[in-house]
């Protein structure tokens, strides 16, 4: 299958997913206000809700680690980072982290529409830059410069708009939802249809499996601490969500670029 193929039926599975996602929301799609009654409310050692905003520090550990990763004479090495401009969108993902960790926990100290946006935010960012690293390397290592401005100003303006439709009593998540899944649906089909520049996809697929595995603990938030009785799906849903990150470190530490093919 040549590239232009693939990025043909690439293109085509944006645009169907995109259908869909439309199709399914047609209508303006508000903040549901349940969302903010997580099962564990407790608070402990003076702090309201308290595992669910403690449980960001990994976040905030993989996001130090990385920065200082990204600093680090390892992270220079040429087989980590063949083209320069692929180093941006990694230093933009670590930067990304720390402000989650910042902004969820203080979403989770009061768990309100306003406080949300600054949990959404930079969580916008960690998405689209490591999305915009994924296509750099999958695709054409330009994009690493071409698109991350562009792909990180939508996802914070996803986020802004959102803010702004509830402030004005029309609260749309659309737009918001579609940066959030479109990439996790997009980077298996990268991951599939396109060779990779580097090693370490094993690392990636595992950092994909634990966010899916995430999602999945935040849905089951109140269920799971039902059954377990001392810590909610949510709470875990940030733990394995930090392991997902963590994966993406532990990639870039150790992945070394493929060589290429002796002419014939």
């Amino acid at each position: 299958m040549s590239f232009r193929l693939r990025v043909v039926i690439l293109a085509v599975f944006v645009g169907a997913a995109i259908g869909v996602a439309l199709a399914y929301f047609p209508e303006p799609y508000p903040q549901p206000l349940s969302y903010h009654q997580f099962a564990d409310q407790r608070t402990l050692l003076g702090v309201p809700h308290a595992l669910n905003v403690i449980s960001n520090l990994p976040f905030l550990i993989v996001g130090v680690w990385g920065l200082l990763f990204m600093a680090s004479a390892k992270s220079r090495r040429p087989d980590v980072f063949v083209e320069r401009a692929e180093r941006g969108p990694y230093w933009v993902y670590f930067v990304g982290l720390v402000l989650t960790a910042i902004g969820s926990a203080y979403y989770h100290a009061d768990p309100i529409n306003d406080r949300l946006t600054w949990d959404r935010m930079p969580l916008a960012i960690t998405l689209m830059s490591l999305f915009t690293a994924v296509l750099a390397e999958r695709l054409y290592w330009r994009f690493a410069s071409w698109l991350l401005v562009p792909l990180v100003a939508l996802g914070v303006g996803s986020v802004i708009y959102w803010h702004v439709s509830e402030v004005r009593g029309a609260g749309d998540m659309r737009v918001y939802l579609m940066v959030q899944f479109l990439p996790m649906l997009i980077l298996p089909v990268l991951l599939v249809l396109f060779k990779p520049r580097y090693t370490g996809t094993e690392d990636l697929v595992a950092s994909l499996g634990c966010y899916g595995i995430a999602k999945a603990l935040e849905y089951f938030d109140g269920k799971i601490y039902e059954q377990a009785g001392f810590v909610s799906g949510h709470t875990l849903k940030h733990l394995v969500a930090g392991l997902a990150a963590f994966f993406i470190l532990f990639m870039l530490e150790r992945r070394r670029e493929f060589p290429m093919p002796l002419a014939a």
